[in-house]
């Protein structure tokens, strides 16, 4: 199951995932989409609340886990939402 998973970079010699394998994937992560940014395939979603304060919250919760898998995604707190 995807929510086991670590996260890790990929190895050069590691072939992207196929589009039908992604589909299958994005599936287990209800709200997300797969987007492509400046050529490269990414995860997006957006996270809402009642205001900044839990917004930036979330966002510090999200950059300890990321910290902890040595991943670190994009994020844009404002006012109600975060976008990951």
């Amino acid at each position: 199951m995807l929510a086991d998973e670590q996260c890790s970079i990929p190895r050069r010699d590691q072939a992207p995932l196929s589009e039908i394998e992604t589909a299958q994937l994005i599936e287990q992560i209800p709200g997300w989409k797969s987007v492509e940014q400046d050529g490269v395939p990414r995860l997006e979603r957006t996270y809402k609340f009642k205001n900044f304060i839990e917004a930036l919250a979330f966002t510090n919760q999200v950059g300890e886990i990321a910290e902890q898998q040595d991943h670190h995604p994009a994020l844009l707190t404002e006012w109600g939402k975060v976008s990951v």
